[in-house]
């Protein structure tokens, strides 16, 4: 593909890696210097009253990571499945919540995809170099960002440039004739700043349908991704923004065939798809900076050609555009409020629909040590009304080792465009019917950290219901409201550093995630967890072992997927302050396993590489 010429010629050869805000193992955790910008009110952790992970972009080059996806997996709580690797549809549970019911932001923008049947996102060709932050808040947040959010968000923001004049430039080769690099460059000062990045990767694959059912063909992916983000500095310390991100990819995949493992075998299937996504802002603040505004205008757009034996076979395509006002007024050191409207539009296939949304949030401190937040908001929809959504939350920090939290919270998912249009089977029309989803969800948790920062654990008890989940059924032709959903489980971590140079973290999550008959969701393992070693000695050598576990989980013929264990290795070496090579190591042990019933994943594999800055 000339994606690989394009490598070859724009880049030496490097790579990335990945792991978790929580478990910091070089310098001591501070979290309360950690700001949650997804609250709206810009929260530190340890004023949030709700669970959140965050993901740094120092987290995702430890590990190795070339995929969001990937990264995202490390979070407590959080189910990652993708219907075989290398482009294969790659989707996010939170607390076993449906994909459908993450909202994913980047830069601020929702992303989700309009032309989905649910709604939901892919994470499959959302690469992890122009990536800086990654927070996934759990539970509700319909309050904070109205439809989708009804499980939890997943707010992604882009690499700001650096302070003068740099950049750098990676390359890396792999297993299945896998080539992946890119490169950057940026600049800021006094009147503003700019980054601009590329970054592609070309594979062979390996087969999509499990080679351990017979299935021989490897199924390649292709993808091109260029990311932009500038800003101009203007008086009062106003400022104009924009950012900007594409990505290009062509996928492989495999055919349905109802007498195979998981209905899938080799054929002769691939996609071809399109995504852009940005964003226009003005940040101008008043009364001296205490009431600072923010005007934001954002574009999410996808368009998809499925092809047959080189035939094309399906197309789609779709955008979101999302219209925002935020006020956030610091009244003083103990209050603090937000506000704001917003109006989002959004087409698939010729159809169209809007929401509009009002929200107000609060935070409240009576003392240093207690924060408290609330929030309501009012959303909408053309064709189903309004919806109200409120949150509280508390967190309680008695000492400075130790964080008690709390918080309640109600979400809502608008049927989607699909959803209110498609009919077949027999039916007559769409079912007129369809009500909203909506849920409710309470956590309990606790943090700890050591006087020396050394040592750091947490835990979080979560319930949530659902109801009305929109779902599709074969006897009504359509889509149509079902009983409610319940998911309850404990979350925890912890981590410590035994010297400078060495550190371990770990955590582990048991989610029981039930419909109203009791039966477990499929794809949701009730319990889940990873263990990272962390070895950074003085020295241009460090390097990471992740040992990750998702056990048993029921599949969708009613059968249960095994349970797997997976250990990764990373490893850099410096060469000069400007020169780093590395190496990855994927599933040392050769596991085989599958995420989803019948489809594939790599064995034992690797990759080289080297990174330059300049």
């Amino acid at each position: 593909m000339y994606y690989k010429a394009a490598l070859l010629g724009a880049v030496a050869l490097s790579g990335v890696t990945p792991a978790f805000a929580q478990t910091d193992d070089t310098d001591t955790t501070k979290l309360d210097t950690i700001i949650v910008e997804g609250s709206r009110l810009e929260q530190p952790a340890t004023e949030m009253g709700s669970s959140v992970s965050i993901i740094t972009a120092d987290d995702i080059s430890r590990l190795g990571f070339d995929f969001a996806g990937d990264a995202i997996a490390a979070a407590p709580g959080v189910t990652v499945n993708q219907n075989g690797t290398f482009g294969g549809t790659a989707t996010v549970r939170i607390r076993g919540a449906s994909s459908e019911q993450t909202l994913v932001l980047i830069d601020g923008v929702p992303v989700n995809d309009s032309t989905a049947p649910g709604g939901g996102y892919d994470f499959a060709r959302l690469d992890t170099e122009n990536i800086a932050r990654i927070e996934i808040l759990k539970g509700p947040q319909s309050t904070l960002w109205g439809t989708d959010a009804i499980g939890g968000v997943v707010s992604i923001t882009t690499k700001e440039p650096e302070k003068r004049l740099a950049g750098s430039a990676f390359g890396e080769y792999g297993s299945f004739n896998t080539f992946r690099g890119g490169a950057s460059i940026g600049n800021s000062g006094d009147a503003g700043d700019f980054r601009v990045a590329l970054t592609g990767m070309s594979t062979d694959g390996i087969s999509r349908a499990d080679e351990q059912n017979g299935n021989t063909e490897d199924d390649g992916f292709d993808s091109l991704t260029a990311s932009a983000k500038a800003g101009l500095n203007l008086p009062s310390n106003a400022r104009l923004s924009a950012t900007l991100l594409w990505n290009d990819a062509e996928t492989e995949f495999d055919s349905f065939d109802g007498t195979a493992q998981g209905s899938v075998a080799d054929g002769d299937e691939s996609s071809e798809t399109g995504q852009l996504s940005g964003d226009i802002s003005l940040k101008a603040p008043l009364f001296d900076g205490r009431l600072e505004n923010l005007l934001l205008v954002g574009y999410a757009q996808i368009d998809r050609k499925n092809f047959t034996n080189g035939t094309e076979s399906f197309s789609t395509d779709g955008d979101r555009v999302v219209y925002r006002y935020q006020g956030t007024l610091n009244i003083d050191d103990r209050n603090k409020m937000a506000f704001g409207a917003e109006r989002e539009d959004s087409s698939a296939d010729g159809e169209s629909t809007w929401i509009n949304g009002l929200f107000a949030l609060y935070e409240y401190k009576p003392v240093e040590s207690l924060t408290l937040t609330g929030g309501l908001r009012l959303d909408d929809h053309e064709r189903f009304g309004s919806e109200t959504t409120g949150r509280v939350a508390a967190a309680f920090n008695p000492t400075e080792q130790v964080t008690l939290r709390a918080s309640w919270g109600q979400g809502f998912k608008a049927p989607t465009i699909f959803q209110t249009t498609f009919f077949c089977c027999g039916a007559t029309g769409p079912n007129a019917g369809l009500k909203a989803e909506t849920s409710e969800a309470f956590d309990l948790g606790a943090d700890w950290r050591s006087r020396d920062g050394r040592a750091e654990a947490g835990i979080t008890y979560f319930d949530q219901t659902t109801d009305d989940m929109i779902n599709f059924a074969f006897a009504v032709g359509g889509y149509e409201n079902i009983d409610k959903v319940n998911s309850r489980g404990v979350e925890a971590y912890a981590g410590y550093q035994f010297t400078s140079w060495l550190g371990v973290a770990a955590n582990y999550a048991y989610i029981n995630a039930e419909d109203g008959t009791g039966t477990k969701l499929i794809q949701v393992p009730e319990q889940s967890g990873d263990i990272t070693f962390s070895l950074d000695p003085d020295g241009p050598l460090s390097g990471a072992v992740l040992v990750r576990y998702n056990g048993e989980e029921p599949a969708f013929d009613g059968s249960t997927s095994d349970a797997w264990t997976r250990v990764d290795l990373t490893g850099r070496y410096q060469l000069s302050n400007g020169v780093e090579v590395f190496g990855r190591v994927e599933n040392l042990f050769d596991e085989d396993y599958q995420q989803i019933l019948g489809y594939g994943t790599p064995g034992l594999s690797g990759s080289v590489g080297i990174r330059l800055h300049y």
